[in-house]
Order: C-alpha cells, then structure tokens, then sequence
C-alpha cells in the first residue's frame, strides 16, 4: 500500500473535494437561509406562522431522508469507488436545485407548488446524504499518518463556508435588483429570490470538470485491485455485531450532540434573531456572515489539534459549553434588541400607514394595525406595530386590550457587535464539535465499508437529529408562548445524553494508520 506523501498531492486532493462539497452546502442553505420569503411564494399566506412552519417541514424534509441517501450511495461507494459516487450526488443536488427556482408559486399552481418543492428537497437530501460521506473518506485516504484530523478539518470548513456564500449571494442579489432599496427588496421578494437558486448551476459545472480530473482513492484502488472490494457492503456494516456497535456509538455519543450543536449555533440562532428578535432581515445575516469569518478558522484548529490530543474530549466539551451556555446567550440575543433603556427622537418619529385585517374564522371582528417607524439616540430605527382588537360583540369591546410589539429591528452599532460576538461563541462550539468529526468516523471503519458505516450514523446524527433542530426549537416556541428561549430545550437535551454516552463509551484514541 502506498499513500502519496507530497503536500502538493494532498492539497489537491482536498480542494477538489471541498470545491464539490462546498457547492453541495450552498445549494443546501439556500432554501434554509430564504425560509421566510418560500414561506410566502408556495404556501397560503392566511398564515404566515403555519406558512413558516410547514417551510421548516419542508426543509426538514430534506435532512430526514439523507440518511437513505447515506445507505444508497454508501453502498455504491464501497462497491464501485469514491470518485464517481460522489460526483454522482454533486449533478443529483445541482439539478434539484436549480429545478427549485422554476417552480411557480402558490398563487399560480396551488398546492402543486409546494409538493413540488417538497419533492426537491427530498432529492436534494438524498444526494448530501451520499456526498459528505464520499469527500471525507477520499481525502482521510490520502491523508498522511497523524495527519488525519487536520486535513479532514477543511472539509469541515465547507458546510460553513457554503452557508456564508448562500448568505452573501442572496443580499448581493437582494441588493442590486433597483436603484433604491425598496423597490429592490419588493423585487427579491416577488422573484429575485429565484436568482441565487439559478446561480448555483454554474458552480456545479465548474465543480463536475475538477471532480472528473480527481483519481480514485488509493486506498480503494488497491482492495479493488486485489479483489477485495466489499460484495454486500450494508450486510457487513450493519449485520455483523461489532462494527453495528461502532455505528450506534458514533451516532449516539458523538453525532447526536454534534448535529444539534451545529443547527442551533448556525440555523436556529439566525430564525431566532428573524422571527423572535425581529431583527433586520440583512442585519440577521450579516452577522452570522461575520461571525462565520471569524470563527470558520477554528474548524483547522481544533481538527489539528485532535490529531496531537484526540478527537473525543475536543467533541464533547463543545458539547458540554454549548448545553451550558445556550440559554445565557439568547437571552443576550432578547436583551439586546429590546427598547427598553432606549431614548426616542420623537420629531423623527414617522407613521408607515395602517390597516385592518380579519380575525380567522370572523367575518366580522378585526385587528387594526398602527405602525410607526421609531428612531432612538443610539442609531437604532425600529417599527412599532399597535395591534388593537376591534370586536363586534359590545360586551367583549369593553375588555379590548391594545397590545404594543417590535419588528423589522434595525440594531445600534454597539448591539450588533455584541451580537456578533455572541454569535461568533455559537460558531466556536461548532467548530469544537464539527472540526474533528470527519477523522473520527473515518477511523471506526475498514476501507471496505467505510463509506456506507460512516456515512449513517453522520447523516441520521446531523440529518435527523440536527435537521429537526430549527423545526422543532421554533414550534416549542409557539407551543410556550410565554417562554421564547423554549425552543432550546431540544438542543440541550439531546447535547446532554450525547455528552454522557461519548464521555463513557467513546475511546480518546488516534489511530496511526486508517483502519483497513
């Protein structure tokens, strides 16, 4: 067996990968990062909070089913090899993608459109399912010993940095579709929002000439050329009773808490500061973008660094400070984008109009909405909505209560740093958990059916148990109304049974050589 040695070799080998994979992400995020203007194209806009939520369904959708794209394209690339596999998923994810942003909308094809949609995202996950899985093990292939962590931490870097291409291309796009910003925004969201959909397609064609140029794995190769390529590669990996253990320990001591950690810091912190904190929509995802930059470094880091202390502690005290620290730091997110102690510019107070809309199920009582657009001392511009509740019925006029709320947040400088930082704090934690994970599962496994062992548990660890993360954590919060950090108690729940099973099972070893 021969593993190439040169530096040059590697670093090839890890940017054609992380090209691909990095395109597959994008592609991915898209349809997370614009989940409230989808919302309003394929769903019935009587309610935007149902409309919301069945858009996380759908998105949601697209995590579940990776799994089975795990097993699938598992299963091929332990029989048939690496390389084409995964350049397989890149032409399976781009086409879904870019069917996406042609599909009309609710008000021209009904309910046509978001069964369409639905279908999309479902073979969207399907193709991630079998891409992440294909990019680790080539590149952990070709990696030197002791190596292992650190060139398999810039695949890591991918998942981010695809979220913060999405994010810059979709406020690129929003930007520049009028002279005035306005009109802009009202074009983004009538159909501007399709562009970043339709971009992706160049990207995947770029990504398809450097994957077709890539050699196969050489650890591959050489079982294939000794004949020694896995006949039935899911009976080995799931029917025989050691390597099940090893699968069910990765997922439920490491992946687990992994997958959670890492839509909660990146996916439900953004629908947080959107829909709990009502903040800016550009203002939202420049600060993830910025806290992206600062904190994606620390992907090599900590990836580098379990390869000299071992990959399990590095996990699970991301995890550990992530379940502690959770609530602590959305309440900051509250704090921060509240009114009160803000001073008013009162002669600068201007009305944006009003309007009355009916309650559901009345033909008769109302709610009148007053909005005003508010600006403070300290830079920040708010909205003021006034929501009174104007009832038919004489008896129940009486009671009627004026309730006062704040949206569409534009921050003071000093708030959007601090949010910046708290942000970054929420991306460290997945750079802890995330960074070493590759080279973890990679070493659990034999070469003969590494892809389809780790691609699994990763996929139903970040697929299930992470893709459910925004979902869930966003209905828990309109189930307890009263308590907006609610929707944590996922996360920190499933962080914490992960958390004991790694510390107690998991091995802190580092394996020399890949496990053959």
């Amino acid at each position: 067996m021969t593993q190439p040695s040169q530096s040059k070799t590697i670093w090839q080998v890890i940017a054609a990968s992380s090209v691909g994979t990095l395109i597959e992400w994008y592609d991915f995020y898209i349809f997370g990062s614009l989940a409230t203007v989808i919302a309003e194209q394929f769903f019935p806009k009587t309610n935007p909070t149902a409309a919301l939520l069945s858009t996380l369904a759908t998105f949601a959708a697209g995590f579940i089913v990776r799994p089975f794209g795990a097993l699938v394209f598992g299963r091929l690339g332990d029989l048939i090899g690496r390389k084409y596999t995964f350049l397989l998923t890149l032409i399976l994810m781009g086409g879904s993608t870019f069917a996406i942003g042609l599909v009309p909308g609710y008000a021209t094809i009904g309910f046509a459109a978001p069964l369409l949609v639905l279908l999309l995202r479902l073979l969207q996950g399907l193709a991630l399912g079998g891409e992440y899985g294909g990019a680790a093990t080539y590149v952990a292939e070709h990696a030197p010993p002791h190596r292992r962590g650190y060139y398999t931490s810039w695949i890591q870097t991918t998942a981010t940095l695809g979220l913060f291409i999405s994010l810059g291309v979709i406020l690129l796009t929003r930007r520049s579709l009028a002279p005035d910003l306005e009109t802009s925004i009202q074009r983004f969201n009538d159909w501007g929002w399709r562009i970043p959909f339709w971009a992706s397609i160049l990207l995947v064609i770029v990504s398809i000439y450097i994957r077709l140029r890539m050699n196969e794995s050489p650890l591959f190769a050489k079982l294939k050329s000794e004949g020694k390529v896995s006949v039935n590669p899911l009976k080995e990996s799931f029917g025989h009773k050691t390597n099940l253990k090893m699968v069910l320990l990765a997922l439920f001591g490491a992946t687990m808490g992994q997958g959670v950690v890492w839509y909660t810091g990146q996916f439900y912190a953004q629908s947080f500061l959107e829909t709990v904190c009502h903040v800016d929509f550009d203002q939202s995802r420049t600060i993830i973008i910025w806290a992206i930059l600062f904190a994606t470094p620390f992907f090599v880091v900590f990836g580098g660094w379990s390869d000299k202390i071992g990959r399990k502690w590095i996990m699970l005290i991301g995890m550990l400070l992530a379940i502690c620290s959770y609530q602590y730091i959305f309440k900051q997110f509250l704090n921060l984008t509240q009114p009160a102690g803000k001073t008013e510019l009162t002669e600068q107070r201007r009305s944006l109009g009003e309007k009355t809309i009916l309650l559901p199920k009345s033909k008769t009582d109302s709610i009148h909405l007053r909005t005003w657009e508010v600006h403070y001392t300290d830079g920040a511009v708010f909205h003021e909505v006034k929501q009174d509740t104007l009832w038919t019925d004489p008896a129940r006029a009486a009671i009627t209560k004026t309730a006062t709320v704040y949206n569409e947040k534009k921050l003071d400088t000093a708030a959007y740093r601090k949010i910046v930082m708290w942000m970054f704090v929420l991306i460290l934690y997945v750079t802890m958990v995330y960074g070493p994970i590759a080279a973890f599962l990679v070493e659990l496994f034999p070469t003969r059916i590494r892809y389809t062992s780790m691609s699994l548990p990763y996929h139903i660890g970040n697929g299930v148990f992470g893709g459910l993360t925004p979902f869930i954590a966003t209905l828990l919060t309109t189930i307890y109304v009263s308590d907006k950090l609610s929707g944590l108690w996922y996360t920190i729940i499933i962080g914490a049974v992960c958390f004991f099973i790694g510390a107690v099972y998991i091995s802190n070893r580092v394996d020399p050589d890949v496990n053959d």
